[in-house]
């Protein structure tokens, strides 16, 4: 019966702690721009409930959305699925 309760305890524990990750508030276009080879890109800045900024970058007419200032690293189809990635990595 203890073990029940301890597993039911953790597993309320983690639950509530994922609830509380900073989830995007607003996100806001900045500036278009291209790369030393010729490649579009565009600058996004997405505020997190948790006070913090974070930058994204749009690559292929806006169909590759990756986290960080120009970079083509950890990168989502969806602005939206990025942005979350980008607020609960901040």
């Amino acid at each position: 019966m203890n073990m029940f309760r301890l597993a039911t305890a953790a597993g309320l524990i983690l639950a509530s702690a994922s609830s509380f990750a900073a989830k995007p508030t607003s996100i806001v276009f900045e500036s278009n721009g291209k790369t030393a080879d010729g490649k579009d890109f565009s600058k996004y800045s997405v505020k997190c409930s948790n006070g913090k900024k974070v930058q994204l970058t749009a690559w292929d007419n806006r169909h590759k959305w990756c986290i960080g200032e120009e970079s083509t690293e950890n990168c989502e189809k969806k602005q939206i699925n990025a942005a979350k990635a980008a607020c609960k990595a901040s």
